[in-house]
């Protein structure tokens, strides 16, 4: 369990973080999420000590991580897969790792395994793709068999069969009763992995809930009804009092009401329907609908960069 308490971090006259607190339980994966400068990584790195915070504490189990005696046995981080000494192998640099937190040898032939790894096991890693030295940091993270693991972009330069393996990871790791904590831009992925969100913004604290009702909450669900007779249709729901506004391709957005519903008011007039389909927000939708005012950084797609022809 990692707990925070009104974890606080200031940069001169930046709050990076403010006032945070939460608690990241074991046996679920717990996606950390939050626009561009919203104090993620600083967040993550004072769980870790790498950052000191302004105020406030972080706990691991009941303990700061600097009170852990061979730290790596208890908690397991991938926050920058770049920090390998490129001269050595993969081999050499989980076996440096393992020596200094009293992890036995046979362990590093173990994880390599797991990440698919064995056969570069040798090489220097400076020669190793992104995806291969995303690879070796996930290793180094389970190296020591920690109760919990800390990912930060964990799918960053994955291929599809990569990503699918590091889902499938994270959720038997929470399975196990681990603690697993995984920060991501990647809404899509996010929404397959994990079942609980805790979301900040520019530092604060703006959802901790599960990941079916942070959409629930931050979403309009409507039906969308298609017909051949679309104007009876629209004119059968408004003589019931039901709001239909347009929606793509000329079908019909109803919103409020349950679908049979609409299908029986459609069948008692006899019109025939095309589509009837209950949609709900995905979780990209319901985050962009919180973090709207918290965005620190916007891109305007409608003012794109004008090219000067040869003149």
């Amino acid at each position: 369990m990692i707990e925070l308490e009104d974890l606080t971090k200031r940069y001169g006259d930046r709050l990076a973080v403010d006032h945070l607190t939460c608690t990241i339980r074991p046996g679920i994966v717990t996606g950390f999420l939050g626009p561009n400068g919203a104090g993620k990584s600083t967040t993550m790195r004072m769980m870790l000590d790498l950052d000191n915070p302004t105020g406030g504490t972080v706990r691991i189990d009941g303990r700061h991580y600097r009170q852990l005696h061979n730290p790596l046995r208890t908690v397991g981080a991938l926050l920058d897969a770049k920090a390998v000494h490129g001269g050595r192998s993969a081999y050499n640099h989980l076996l440096c790792l393992a020596e200094s937190n009293g992890i036995p040898r046979s362990r590093v032939a173990e994880v390599l395994d797991v990440v698919g790894l064995t056969s570069v096991a040798k090489k220097r890693s400076k020669g190793f793709s992104l995806g291969m030295g995303q690879r070796l940091g996930i290793a180094a993270a389970l190296l020591g068999d920690p109760r919990i693991l800390m990912f930060d972009e964990p799918v960053n330069g994955l291929d599809p069969e990569g990503i699918h393996w590091i889902r499938t990871l994270m959720k038997s790791l929470a399975a196990q009763g681990r603690t697993v904590f995984v920060s991501s831009h990647l809404m899509s992925e996010m929404a397959l992995t994990a079942e609980h969100l805790i979301v900040i913004g520019q530092g604060k604290l703006l959802a901790d809930t599960s990941m079916a009702d942070f959409i629930a909450k931050n979403s309009r669900p409507f039906v969308l009804m298609r017909s051949p007779e679309q104007e009876r249709l629209r004119d059968v729901l408004s003589g019931a009092g039901i709001t239909a506004v347009p929606g793509a391709e000329g079908a019909l957005e109803v919103t409020g009401e349950d679908a049979a519903h609409l299908g029986e008011l459609a069948a008692r007039h006899r019109i025939v329907l095309h589509e009837l389909s209950p949609q709900r927000a995905s979780l990209e939708e319901a985050f962009m609908r919180l973090t709207a005012e918290s965005v620190e950084y916007h891109a305007h797609a409608d003012r794109a960069p004008r090219w000067g022809g040869g003149g």
